[in-house]
């Protein structure tokens, strides 16, 4: 198998590998709306004793603008990671990829091994050249 039969495998796996990843990223980012629908029910009054309004709009409020503030990096993040499986299987944007890769690597244990083996294919000179990367000029001696 050449080289660029193998980089081409290889890029075309990571692609599927970060639209599984936006796929769960997503789905996760999903948990808080739960905390959403609850902070939204404190704010509009639902179960709120007498006397006690003020407090339970706020802790409402704090529920729900924490959680609208999670559902929203999630998906927005989820997003980030299918448009970086998009740009792999075009080869294109290739600093995007790299630090998507490396943002991958946070997600322990599924998400650091795709990032590392992205940077990794990443890396090798035959990938930058499908992505249009010009390698550095030699260091020109005295």
């Amino acid at each position: 198998m050449s080289t660029k039969t193998k980089d081409h495998e290889h890029l075309g796996l990571l692609s599927i590998f970060y639209y599984v990843l936006a796929g769960i990223t997503f789905l996760t980012a999903c948990f808080p709306i739960i905390h959403l629908v609850a902070g939204i029910g404190l704010i509009s009054g639902w179960g709120a004793e007498p006397g006690a309004e003020e407090e339970t709009v706020m802790v409402g409020w704090l529920f729900a603008s924490f959680a609208g503030t999670m559902i929203l990096l999630g998906w927005i993040l989820a997003f980030f990671f299918f448009r970086a499986g998009q740009f792999l299987s075009r080869r294109k944007k290739h600093t995007f990829c790299m630090v998507m890769a490396a943002l991958a690597c946070l997600f322990v244990p599924h998400g650091t091994v795709l990032g590392v083996l992205t940077i990794l294919v990443l890396q090798r000179d035959s990938v930058k050249e499908m992505f249009g990367v010009q390698a550095p000029a030699p260091p020109v001696a005295d």
